[in-house]
């Protein structure tokens, strides 16, 4: 099963070009996939795609431990609300648990501020042969410290350190050669943003508020930071233009339909693992008379 071509070509954020956010939609892709199949079962067949995917997903984990060669790290970067959570959940249940790890970057602690700023997450990558998913990452370092410059003030930077948009083209560039480190010695970088509508995000806070089983979800930080809604988008449209590099590309998703975006984020994985030609590792000569000694051995028993 395979997400259509141009479904992944419009939903990746080209080199060179803007990320163009406010031309993108929030609800659905530019090329006709899900609303092909009319508004009354596009449900339904999000969610058949995405059982697909997942079988996918699961077999392609078994080929990237078979190899270890690869590593698949995953950046999912989003607006509260958009449905990070989720999308990890219901996304990566096929997969099997001892071959993956989600790592939910909140506040930086003290020992973290004390190092750069790429260090935390530079700790958590994924080793080779396994998959590793980021719920925010390094980025939030141009987003949430961009949109509250006074974060930076706890960062211990030296007192020389470029301010306002030098710092952050520098970080642009920091990360870029990060990513392309990364990438030349086996970490292939899917990165992506469920891009939600203000919309959608005040209704689901709303559910949050209306509905004792998700109460937990609910913070006061969130209405605070919807405050910045405009000022997080600029934010992000100026990173992902800057940061979507054909080894590490950026994709944005349409976050309002939750079974769509979800349907999507496994089609552009599957479509990305694809693109390393995962094989099963052959067995030279030594090896195949270790596995007709073993037999020997067994059926002898």
């Amino acid at each position: 099963m395979k997400l259509p071509k141009q479904v992944i070509s419009d939903l990746m954020v080209v080199h060179g070009d803007g990320a163009d956010l406010g031309n993108r939609s929030t609800s659905a892709t530019k090329s006709e996939w899900l609303d092909a199949a009319g508004k009354s079962r596009s449900k339904e067949v999000a969610e058949e795609d995405l059982e697909a995917f997942k079988e996918d997903l699961a077999t392609a984990q078994e080929l990237l431990y078979a190899t270890d060669t690869y590593a698949l790290l995953v950046i999912l970067q989003a607006l509260d609300a958009a449905g990070k959570d989720g999308t990890i959940k219901h996304v990566m249940s096929g997969v099997n648990p001892q071959g993956c790890d989600v790592v939910a970057f909140k506040a930086p602690s003290a020992e973290e501020l004390n190092h750069d700023f790429l260090w935390r997450c530079v700790k958590a990558l994924p080793e080779r042969g396994r998959i590793g998913i980021f719920n925010r990452s390094y980025y939030e370092e141009v987003l949430v410290a961009r949109v509250h410059p006074e974060i930076l003030a706890g960062q211990h930077l030296p007192p020389d350190t470029a301010r306002g948009d030098k710092l952050w083209r520098q970080r642009y560039k920091d990360i870029n050669a990060f990513e392309r480190h990364l990438h030349r010695n086996g970490t292939h970088i899917v990165k992506i943003f469920l891009h939600v509508s203000k919309d959608a995000q005040k209704m689901r806070l709303l559910e949050r508020l209306d509905d004792p089983a998700k109460y937990w979800k609910f913070s006061s930080a969130d209405l605070e930071e919807r405050a910045h809604f405009d000022e997080y988008t600029a934010a992000y449209e100026a990173m992902i233009t800057a940061t979507s590099t054909p080894w590490a590309p950026w994709y944005v998703v349409p976050a309002d339909r939750k079974y769509a975006a979800r349907a999507l984020v496994g089609g552009i994985l599957t479509h990305e693992i694809d693109q390393l030609g995962l094989r099963l590792p052959e067995l030279g000569a030594e090896g195949r008379v270790a596995l007709e000694t073993a037999r020997t051995a067994l059926q002898a028993d």
